[in-house]
């Protein structure tokens, strides 16, 4: 009984959300309250309730102070200096142009948010894209792979974010295990800009990428990047973050309270500034800091009632056990399609949790779960329900049907890249 009530609130939760019936902050906390309650846990939902949100709370201040730290790290143009070098480096060729495109979509997705990534990409390069004639879905394709991979992976992006609160990991340990493969994953994102790049060099005419030439190379570098103390400090600030991250110095979300706390003095030292700072960049942190509290009180209920375990009993039943250490590689194989399909909301809470409940009973730990779940994100990222891909397909002037055959191989094959590379780095295991 317990197993049918579970699945009967993940799908319930899946409907609301699908269906566009509820937003994902109130179906999540409404299905699991009202079906314990039938189930007759009434009484005891505070308490589960309040666990939940113990095991949630880390990840939560994580996501808010990773979000406030990059927004002040982008108010600051912090990449600019990057992207003006690139474009002089690209000297006009459509193939260092493409590529130039993927090393800076890398970086800014850091920020962990799709909008303003794309946003940064094409006010950089779209003008270019057009002045060369290159197709503008090539920049799309470009950063919506970059996007899947960097935020969808690291942990203060909206996926690895659910996964982490809803599994009740910690963030370093299922992070720290994904970087050389992010690093790969990264490489064949570049390697693919580079192809396209040769492709769409074939179009344009030479006459254009010489004039483009001679009108960047006449341009005057930006010295004021090498005159401004605070773009060298705020380098250094996030390039320290990054290595106290990888070393494992202090938690996550220590680290970066601390950071957020020192760029925020360094970049804006009134008072009145940093207010208004805070309420600026706070505006994209906290409908994601609210989300991962509810999926908390989620996951609380349905594991304190039993529904999780008594779920993942129901599908270990049908998994051979010669076939049981296989559950991430499957995960990973399965999540591809389901990511482009699903939004994260019914993808990380509805179905991931159970999957690692099942792989528990193999000893399979939740982190491995955690990392195949995020590995189909460049597919998410050129799915319907991607809502910041709606605002680059707006910025390139194309429609989701025209980028999508353009865009799907190509991502599938970073994707492929991606799963590779984790089970070779050993981030998901095969034995």
């Amino acid at each position: 009984m317990l197993a049918v009530l579970g699945f009967a609130t993940l799908a319930t939760f899946m409907l609301l959300v699908m269906r566009k019936y509820a937003t994902a902050f109130v179906a999540i906390m409404v299905t699991p309250i009202a079906f314990a309650t039938a189930a007759g846990f009434g009484p005891d939902l505070g308490e589960m309730m309040l666990g939940g949100l113990e095991t949630v709370a880390p990840t939560a201040v994580l996501l808010l102070f990773a979000v406030l730290y990059f927004g002040v790290m982008m108010d600051a143009r912090l990449f600019d200096p990057v992207s003006d070098t690139i474009i002089r480096i690209s000297k006009g060729d459509p193939v260092r142009i493409c590529v130039g495109t993927a090393v800076l979509a890398l970086l800014v997705a850091l920020d962990g948010d799709g909008t303003t990534s794309y946003m940064i990409i094409c006010s950089a390069f779209l003008p270019i894209y057009r002045r060369l004639g290159i197709n503008p879905l090539v920049i799309a394709a470009i950063a919506t792979m970059a996007l899947g991979a960097i935020s969808g992976t690291t942990p203060w992006g909206g996926a690895a974010t659910r996964a982490i609160s809803v599994l009740h990991l910690d963030a370093a340990e299922y992070f720290v295990p994904m970087i050389p493969s992010l690093l790969i994953a990264s490489a064949s994102i570049v390697l693919l800009a580079y192809l396209m790049g040769r492709r769409q060099r074939r179009n344009v005419d030479p006459r254009a990428i010489e004039e483009l030439a001679a009108e960047i190379a006449g341009r005057e570098p930006g010295v004021r990047y090498a005159r401004d103390w605070r773009m060298w400090f705020n380098a250094a600030l996030t390039l320290l973050l990054l290595v106290l991250l990888v070393l494992g110095v202090a938690p996550l979300p220590t680290l970066f309270m601390g950071g957020f706390v020192i760029a925020l003095l360094a970049n804006h030292p009134r008072l009145a500034d940093q207010g208004e700072v805070i309420r600026k960049h706070a505006a994209n942190a906290v409908p994601v800091v609210m989300l991962v509290l509810a999926a908390g009180i989620f996951t609380g209920i349905l594991t304190d009632t039993g529904m999780t375990e008594a779920m993942a009993d129901a599908l270990l039943s049908a998994v051979p056990s010669s076939m049981g250490q296989l559950i991430p590689v499957m995960m990973a194989v399965i999540g591809l399609p389901l990511s482009f399909f699903m939004s994260n909301d019914a993808y990380f809470f509805g179905v991931l949790p159970v999957v690692a409940e099942s792989a528990a009973q193999h000893g399979i730990s939740g982190y491995e779960i955690a990392r195949a779940g995020v590995i189909g994100q460049m597919l998410h990222s050129i799915g319907p329900a991607s809502a910041p891909l709606w605002v680059l397909l707006g910025l390139v002037k194309r429609d989701l049907g025209e980028f999508q055959r353009f865009a799907l191989g190509w991502v599938f094959l970073a994707s492929l890249a991606y799963l590779v590379a984790a089970v070779l780095t050993g981030a998901i295991s095969v034995t």
